[in-house]
């Protein structure tokens, strides 16, 4: 039975601080990964400076919807981590994903977990 939704969660270790730091490679990063997973944007991406009460945990943040889902992450500024999941009731390919993420932050390390959805 093939699942209902595709969960690709991305843990990411110490990526490039200018890129994980950069409005404009996060959304250019967005708009690249929506067109190499084969999926449609619905509306702007919304990319925010977030948690700048704690430097710990300070960064951006994104939320893209697409026509079937999401993809999201949060960016720490002060160590270079970042977490991205990919949600979407059309399958896509991880290794893109993987590869798309490496080209834009350089992360150290990406732990990637998949899991199927259903009902």
């Amino acid at each position: 039975m093939e699942p209902w939704g595709h969960h690709l969660l991305l843990n990411c270790t110490a990526g490039d601080l200018d890129k994980i730091s950069s409005r404009d490679n996060i959304l250019n990063f967005v708009k690249k990964l929506v067109i190499a997973i084969d999926m449609e944007s619905f509306g702007p991406c919304w990319c925010e400076d977030f948690a700048t009460h704690d430097i710990s945990k300070a960064g951006y943040s994104f939320i893209q919807m697409i026509t079937t889902s999401n993809i999201s992450g949060h960016f720490v500024s002060s160590n270079g981590n970042f977490y991205i999941d990919v949600f979407s009731c059309k399958p896509f390919d991880n290794t893109v994903v993987h590869s798309v993420v490496s080209e834009f932050f350089n992360p150290k390390k990406i732990q990637m977990q998949y899991i199927a959805r259903n009902a």
